[in-house]
């Protein structure tokens, strides 16, 4: 048996977990909103057309932030077209993604879909077909209380008191060429400090987010961030960062290793974020929302073929077994950088490279990569402590050094808990993990979760719906503040304690 080791020390502390980092993400795409939340010909549809057997699943993992309504989408959308009787709205050919966008959902549902859900909005503004007019307005819209023109006719529209929306993202990822409105740095940093100026004079309570660059990939990688940064630096609190990985080659220890490159991924950011910091002589450092993050096998393709369709089923992946060991070790990483990655939204929510999928007008079902997102957003609160790990490693195309233990520990000081999520990366052994947890005083044992299948492209779906599930009989003793856990071959486990309470 592999073996590996931990030590946690209650001081070594990286940073208290920001709720938002379990954030997720609904685009008017594919059938995230159309036939995912909103299903008005479903059994448990609301009033409205709401699903609440969608709702419910979703408010089981505990979401604090969805970004909203995108995504590519929104950098051709006129927000007012969301606004007002549902009888009046206009149809429009969403360019986007080649679709027919209905405009049944606006800003107004979701927001009371929001409540519905237990969880706050992360407003998008439209940066590429528009610019401050558009965004300042629906700021007004938005938040203002009343006696102005945008604010009295959101209380026209039945909403008397004001949304309220804190976070704002200022456009999405205008380095892409299949963006509407594709931008320069220069020019993206020019309007996006702009509009921000604007919309904080609307409302100084928000707080917005720039674009930093679509991916790791791109070209500008780097001289974006920093061009943007250096025009938009004092006026904004976040940048944001756009990461998706795959498997398409069939490689599952390379794949498995790519949370080596999104914590790369996260430290160049940072460092660039600094570098502006030290060239501008600011005391304000920068935080990073990585609010595009997830699994996507299907993103080398792009719209459906038969254009102007309502609500098509568009990337609706179907995640495997390996796919939600992958989750797990992005979810790890995020919580390693927890003192500069203060969002974070798993892309989609629903239907759309999702952990929850819906038939219209009939079945839900929840996705392998559903679970860890589960167990880390409801476990996951508190502190990150930074420990030291040993673990045998190996070499893959893409990684050399690759740890088969991904580890990270939380310390929920109020509660009396310590949570430890771990992932065993070795396809064919199971691994011994030893912790020394006695700085901590007594430690009890409260339960060890386990997320494992003997086929790594193992899946749920309509048919099968709980062929892959986590149980909790994993193997895990404690004496004296040391642990001995087992972590099975090719798993997800989270190993629960209780602390002795002063």
């Amino acid at each position: 048996m592999l073996k590996s080791k931990m030590l946690i020390d209650k001081d070594f502390q990286i940073a208290e977990v920001d709720p938002r980092v379990y954030g997720s993400f609904i685009e008017h795409l594919g059938r995230a909103v159309y036939g995912g939340i909103y299903d008005p010909g479903h059994p448990t549809a609301d009033a409205q057309g709401f699903r609440q057997d969608a709702i419910e699943a979703i408010k089981a993992l505990n979401v604090p932030i969805v970004r909203y309504p995108g995504g590519n989408f929104v950098s051709g959308y006129n927000w007012e077209d969301g606004v007002g009787p549902v009888a009046d709205r206009k149809r429009r050919l969403e360019l986007a993604w080649w679709t027919i966008e209905t405009n049944a959902v606006g800003t107004n549902e979701f927001a009371d879909w929001a409540k519905l859900a237990g969880t706050e909005v992360m407003m998008a503004v439209n940066l590429g077909t528009r610019g401050i007019d558009a965004a300042r307005n629906l700021v007004e819209y938005c938040n203002h209380p009343s006696g102005t023109y945008w604010s009295d006719l959101r209380i026209s529209h039945g909403y008397k008191d004001p949304h309220k929306f804190k976070t704002w993202c200022l456009g999405n990822e205008m380095d892409g060429p299949w963006q509407i409105g594709a931008m320069t740095a220069y020019e993206y940093g020019r309007i996006a400090n702009e509009t921000a100026k604007a919309m904080k004079w609307v409302d100084p309570e928000i707080e917005l987010v720039a674009c930093g660059s679509s991916s790791r990939d791109m070209k500008t990688f780097a001289d974006w961030e920093a061009t943007v940064l250096d025009l938009t630096y004092e006026n904004v609190d976040y940048l944001s960062l756009h990461q998706y990985y795959n498997n398409n080659k069939d490689n599952t220890y390379d794949f498995l290793a790519t949370s080596l490159d999104l914590d790369q991924f996260i430290d160049s950011v940072a460092s660039i974020c600094d570098f502006v910091q030290a060239k501008k002589r600011s005391k304000k450092k920068l935080m990073l929302s990585l609010d595009e993050w997830n699994v996507w096998k299907s993103i080398g393709t792009s719209r459906m073929e038969e254009r102007w369709q309502i609500a098509p089923p568009e990337f609706e992946d179907v995640y495997t077994h390996e796919d939600a060991l992958a989750v797990g070790c992005y979810l790890i990483t995020i919580l390693k950088h927890a003192d500069r990655v203060k969002m974070a939204c798993l892309a989609q929510l629903i239907n759309t490279i999702a952990p929850i999928m819906t038939e219209n007008n009939g079945a839900i079902w929840l996705q392998t990569t559903y679970f860890p997102f589960l167990h880390a957003s409801n476990f996951g609160r508190g502190t990150v402590l930074r420990s030291i790990t040993s673990s045998p490693k190996y070499d893959s195309k893409d990684f050399t050094d690759v740890p088969y233990l991904e580890s990270i520990s939380v310390h929920d000081e109020e509660n009396g808990t310590i949570t430890i999520f771990a992932v065993n990366r070795h396809l064919d052994e199971a691994m011994e993990l030893n912790v020394d947890l006695r700085s901590f005083g007594e430690t009890t044992f409260v339960e060890h979760i386990v997320l494992e299948n003997n086929d790594l492209k193992a899946s749920n779906t309509k048919e099968n719906p709980r062929n892959v599930l986590p149980h909790n009989g994993g193997h895990t003793t404690v004496d004296q503040g040391k642990v001995q856990a087992v972590l099975n071959k090719a798993s997800w486990n989270v190993i629960r304690l209780k602390t002795k309470q002063a």
